[in-house]
């Protein structure tokens, strides 16, 4: 059992790009302990155990085991993203799995999603490394987009906007990306527009 541990926490403290000493400080303890574990010459007391798990990315489990467990790759998850936001405060939030997200003391039911008509229509061209994202939109106090999404099979990029801001915004390139707009009157509808 000791060589696994010792295995788990070197290679973890490695990939972290981590020395004894660094590991050693972020969890209150001696480099010699560090060292002494990564020999396979003790085992760390079980209090140091939680923070040390903690500061090597695994579960106090899998220390233990010595194993880490890679859980497999959930490709296409974010195409099944959710958008909530607030009519209270205009929190914005995601999720990829059911989810009963409250705000505000109330519980928000996720956006619909309709494609955008021509207010809300988002136009998507390349320039330089990146995409612009233009709208004729009115960007007024009381009439605005709120926020511009894009979503790509494995990342999003949500950018907020407000009042009287500039109709045009710079996002990444994400390979495959749909892109969406949330608007201050419109507040359970999500506009999808397709680049």
């Amino acid at each position: 059992m000791q060589t696994h541990v010792a295995r788990i926490i070197q290679q973890r403290r490695r990939a972290l790009g981590l020395t004894q000493q660094a590991l050693a400080e972020r969890i209150h303890v001696s480099a010699k302990a560090v060292s002494k574990w990564e020999r396979a010459a003790g085992l760390p007391d079980a209090s140091i155990v939680p923070a040390l798990s903690a500061a090597l990315g695994v579960s106090a489990e899998c220390l233990l085991n010595g194993q880490v467990n890679q859980n497999p790759p959930d490709g296409g998850n974010m195409k099944r993203i959710k958008f909530f936001q607030c009519p209270e405060c205009g929190n914005l939030l995601t999720a990829t799995i059911g989810a009963e997200l409250s705000c505000c003391g109330r519980r928000l039911s996720p956006m619909t999603v309709v494609p955008a008509d021509e207010a809300h229509r988002i136009h998507v061209a390349d320039i330089e490394t990146e995409k612009l994202l233009t709208w004729a939109h009115p960007m007024e106090k009381q009439h605005h987009l709120t926020f511009l999404a894009a979503v790509g099979y494995d990342c999003v990029h949500i950018v907020r906007l407000y009042a009287e801001g500039a109709q045009e915004q710079r996002l990444p390139r994400i390979p495959g990306a749909r892109y969406y707009c949330g608007c201050s009157k419109d507040t359970g509808t999500l506009f999808e527009s397709r680049a």
